[in-house]
């Protein structure tokens, strides 16, 4: 898993060198992960052991840091 993009309340952020070329990040904490696309428009891809409370925290996160995520990916994928 490369590279992490931001750790925040406990959940670290990151994307998968040569996964897809739809810009997405995945969020983990302990054995949970969620993935959620970041084009067209943010968007839960799927969620794998979060509670809605923990899932609604992400969303917000990952809403927030859009296009600080975008730019990191950009300049990690190319």
């Amino acid at each position: 898993m490369s590279p992490k993009f931001l750790d925040q309340n406990g959940f670290s952020f990151c994307i998968f060198s040569n996964e897809e070329n739809r810009m997405h990040i995945h969020v983990f904490k302990d054995n949970n992960e969620a993935k959620y696309w970041l084009e067209p428009k943010v968007e839960l891809e799927y969620n794998k052991g979060f509670k809605n409370k923990e899932i609604k925290i992400i969303s917000s996160i990952v809403n927030e840091n859009e296009e600080a995520f975008k730019d990191k990916y950009r300049k990690h994928i190319g």
